[in-house]
């Protein structure tokens, strides 16, 4: 508790001046410079802790805790260059389920405060998101497929996705596509998935990373550390995000 204090106290400071400097001229007093006549004098009694109004604070701890936060506001700005969905008014749960989903799609990990531990271990879980969609194209052929999330992010710029300029389609490049009026199907296996088509109880992929197989079949089980959620949407007529997370320890 003294020590989240202890932090909390620093960082205040830290925030409130530029410089080690800065800090030290605001606990140096006009009394001071009256007797002392030298202000690198003066910052050096105060920086000893002979002189100052307030708590002393280490030169490289005052230094190393800005870097710190520095470092946190950079990454902080990074992530939300980075993240297309960022600041987005999004009104529909289907580009709300892609935005949870996209920094740890885009990163190929999950969160921190989503990592777990086993004994000495760190268990590195990483999400590969596959999303389902069946709707018409701009020809009004019905069109249904399977899109490896991860990878099309990857690929392609989903500004104009999330800020409702396009609508998120399967394509041929995807890892399965299907017209229902031309009868025209195509598989592709992507950088996280093999797909295999060849499988008599219907398509399967396989995560490259784990070799754990996710099954797409809705009325079977999706498999190991996968999860199958149907999205309610008005983008669509249907829309299902499978979740696939493997576990590795570190």
């Amino acid at each position: 508790m003294e020590q989240e204090e202890g932090l909390k106290a620093l960082d205040n400071i830290v925030t409130q001046f530029n410089t080690y400097e800065d800090f030290l001229d605001s606990q140096i007093t006009t009394v001071d410079l009256y007797y002392l006549e030298d202000e690198t004098l003066a910052r050096q009694l105060v920086e000893l802790g002979y002189r100052g109004t307030g708590e002393r604070v280490k030169r490289e701890d005052f230094e190393a805790r800005k870097t710190a936060i520095e470092i946190s506001r950079l990454t902080e700005r990074a992530q939300q260059k980075t993240l297309t969905s960022a600041g987005k008014d999004l009104q529909d749960n289907f580009l709300m389920a892609l935005a949870m989903r996209e920094e740890d799609n885009r990163n190929g990990k999950l969160s921190l405060n989503q990592q777990e531990t086993d004994a000495a271990h760190t268990l590195k879980k990483q999400l590969a998101s596959v999303i389902f969609i069946r709707d018409r194209n701009s020809y009004g052929q019905e069109i249904s497929g399977y899109i490896d999330y991860a990878h099309r992010l990857k690929t392609e710029d989903f500004e104009v996705y999330f800020s409702g300029k396009k609508r998120l389609l399967p394509r041929t490049t995807d890892i399965s596509f299907y017209n229902w009026d031309t009868d025209i199907a195509v598989c592709n296996s992507s950088p996280n998935y093999q797909v295999i088509a060849d499988n008599p109880e219907g398509l399967l992929f396989r995560y490259k990373r784990d070799r754990k197989i996710l099954n797409v079949d809705p009325k079977a089980q999706p498999g190991d550390n996968s999860t199958r959620i149907p999205i309610p949407t008005e983008l669509y007529i249907q829309a299902v995000i499978f979740d696939h997370i493997s576990r590795r320890k570190t």
